[in-house]
């Protein structure tokens, strides 16, 4: 006869997955007195390890107030911000450059791109920045591209490149020091529909790979790719677990 003891099987018990971002009570006021805009009101938020969000909301919802918080390029005006695990809501500038260069990737709808530099050339600034010595950087900015499909354009500079090309290298850019975020804001704006397709296939593989992205977009066909969409509205998050399946639906 088998006991009640011999039945028990000791399981370990799960590690939480950890937090990428997380924004507690967070206000942004800008102006005072009369002219005074209230951009966020209270925003608390969290983000895992590994998630794909996309950030959406109409003009002046607060998406992108909350975007530049959560890339460090502004401050809250109150609340704190916890970056992997680290509060940046008051660290200096030059803390908050730092952390910019080595935790997050930016891949803009405009690509920002360097004209007189190549591909190569482009993605090799951010390890520049972080002190890398220049022969890792060429070899880890030639994987970089070649990761993106950009192997036999690493000469070319960007007026010599289409632009889902020139996407695609700003993304290589972006991944180049493999931060632990990946921050996309309206990044298949300028891109046709084919190319958009192609761009955002490429941000659920670096997804699949391990990395978070949250991406800025006002296009439903494109936060559909995501994993999680979060809605703002009047500065606030109004929905935070929305199904991207279900996006038009439950917005209605």
């Amino acid at each position: 006869m088998t006991s009640v003891q011999d039945d028990l099987t000791i399981r370990p018990i799960p590690t939480p997955t950890p937090l990428v971002i997380q924004l507690d009570q967070v206000y942004k006021i800008y102006g005072m007195g009369d002219t005074e805009v209230v951009a966020l009101a209270g925003v608390s938020l969290e983000i895992q390890q590994g998630e794909y969000c996309a950030i959406m909301g109409a003009s002046g919802s607060g998406k992108s107030t909350a975007m530049n918080i959560i890339g460090c390029l502004d401050r809250p005006t109150s609340g704190s911000y916890y970056l992997d695990g680290q509060n940046v809501a008051e660290l200096a500038e030059s803390q908050l450059a730092k952390i910019r260069n080595l935790k997050i990737g930016f891949v803009f709808q405009q690509f920002h791109l360097l004209p007189q530099l190549s591909a190569m050339e482009n993605v090799m600034l951010p390890m520049a920045y972080a002190g890398i010595k220049g022969s890792e950087r060429s070899d880890r900015a030639a994987t970089a591209l070649k990761r993106m499909g950009l192997g036999h354009r690493l000469n070319n500079r960007p007026n010599q490149l289409s632009g889902g090309q020139q996407q695609r290298v700003a993304i290589a850019r972006a991944i180049v020091n493999e931060p632990v975020l990946l921050l996309a804001d309206e990044p298949t704006g300028a891109l046709d529909s084919k190319t958009t397709e192609e761009v955002i296939n490429i941000f659920s593989e670096l997804n699949a790979s391990g990395i978070t992205v949250v991406m800025v977009t006002h296009e439903p066909d494109v936060a559909r790719h995501s994993k999680r969409v979060i809605w703002f509205k009047d500065g606030q998050v109004i929905h935070s677990k929305l199904d991207p399946a279900d996006l038009h639906q439950s917005l209605n």
